[in-house]
């Protein structure tokens, strides 16, 4: 398991400097919109995955005048010894990721190291938008979970940014994409069969979370489509190669595949409702963490970013008593409102600690939360 105990946060976005200690159990961020709390739980992402949750891009992460940002985190590993992380980035792009002090050779080499899930309203684009962003997903996930995935998804990915290349400069030289379609073959069949068993994998455990939080009153499942469904990549890419140099690009693989969300078997972009939306989005993210939780031995770091705004109080509190259960982890939680908050998670835990956001900083909340109502 990796708590983070600690965090040094240094002009990420409206956070000038702020050092927060955390519980290893449940952590309530409570504030006003645009305060920081989104921002905060931002930075414990970012300390993960080595990249913002919500920005494409960096250049949107730095705070207001500055060139630069830092975000540093004492973490409890699962040996029980303490380890230090730190990442920090300049607006000429260079980043720099440590762990005890030590560079990582590459920055995909902290991938999976401190496993983490969270669920915003911005998983919404999940169902609503296109199909890169369900990739971006499934890669985020089983990268966690697979060091050889996130080797071969990379290496995929440049070997198919170079025959994009070569068939944007019109380079009409079949040996010369003979070999690219057999380095990106090379890759393509572990990616498509890794995403294939977690995407099995995946759907019955959503079917039960949504089944818990609807009462079984619709049908949900997940499934995969690739164009690799058809024929191994080989085959697809002799087969569209004429076409390919029309268009100027690879027009079949992995970067076409797509997870289709259903609901009694139709899509649920176009049949669910707002609330059945929203109520599938908050299972696909608790199946992620209970698939993960079973991958590492251990509960994922779990982070809930206004999650009252998906579904009601009830449910909620319910599925985090089902999450907390014998093997509890560390649990962060956003929320504008204090009282609801505190409301949810008094009962689950004693171990527990509150900060309130208000312009990027942060004030331990025990005196302010201990005037709630009783």
């Amino acid at each position: 398991m990796a708590v983070l105990e600690k965090i040094v946060v240094q002009n990420f976005r409206n956070i000038a400097l702020a050092e927060l200690d955390f519980s290893p159990n449940l952590n309530c961020i409570s504030g006003n919109n645009g305060e920081g709390k989104t921002n905060l739980l931002d930075a414990v992402w970012y300390l993960s995955m080595t990249k913002s949750a919500f920005s494409t891009s960096d250049r949107f992460n730095f705070r207001h005048g500055t060139d630069c940002f830092s975000i540093a985190g004492v973490y409890r590993m699962d040996n029980g010894r303490e380890s230090r992380f730190t990442v920090s980035v300049t607006s000429g792009g260079e980043k720099r990721i440590k762990r005890d002090d030590k560079p990582y050779e590459k920055v995909s080499d902290h991938i999976g190291e401190l496993p983490i899930v969270m669920v915003s309203p911005q998983d919404s684009a999940l169902v609503s938008e296109s199909g890169e962003g369900r990739r971006r997903f499934v890669n985020a996930v089983i990268s966690q979970m697979d060091r050889e995935y996130l080797s071969g998804i990379q290496q995929y990915n440049r070997y198919l940014f170079q025959r994009n290349r070569i068939l944007k400069a019109q380079v009409r030289d079949a040996d010369l994409l003979s070999v690219f379609d057999e380095k990106l073959s090379a890759h393509a069949g572990p990616v498509h069969e890794a995403r294939r068993r977690f995407v099995q994998d995946l759907g019955p455990v959503v079917a039960e979370y949504y089944g818990m939080i609807s009462g079984d009153r619709e049908k949900v499942s997940v499934r995969y489509v690739s164009d690799m469904d058809r024929a191994p990549l080989g085959d697809l890419l002799a087969a569209s190669r004429e076409r390919d140099m029309v268009l100027h690009f690879t027009s079949a693989g992995p970067q076409r595949d797509d997870i289709e969300f259903l609901m009694n078997g139709h899509p649920i972009r176009r049949y669910g409702s707002q609330g059945q939306q929203k109520s599938f989005l908050v299972a696909l993210k608790f199946a992620q963490y209970e698939i993960m939780k079973k991958c590492y031995g251990y509960a994922p770091q779990l982070l809930l970013d206004d999650v009252f705004d998906k579904l009601d109080v009830g449910r909620i509190a319910n599925l985090l008593h089902m999450v907390a259960g014998q093997d509890f982890g560390q649990i962060f939680i956003s929320d504008s409102n204090k009282t609801r908050l505190a409301g949810v998670v008094e009962p689950i835990t004693s171990d527990r600690k509150y900060y309130v956001a208000e312009g990027g900083s942060f004030k331990s909340g025990g005196e302010i939360w201990d005037d709630l109502p009783q």
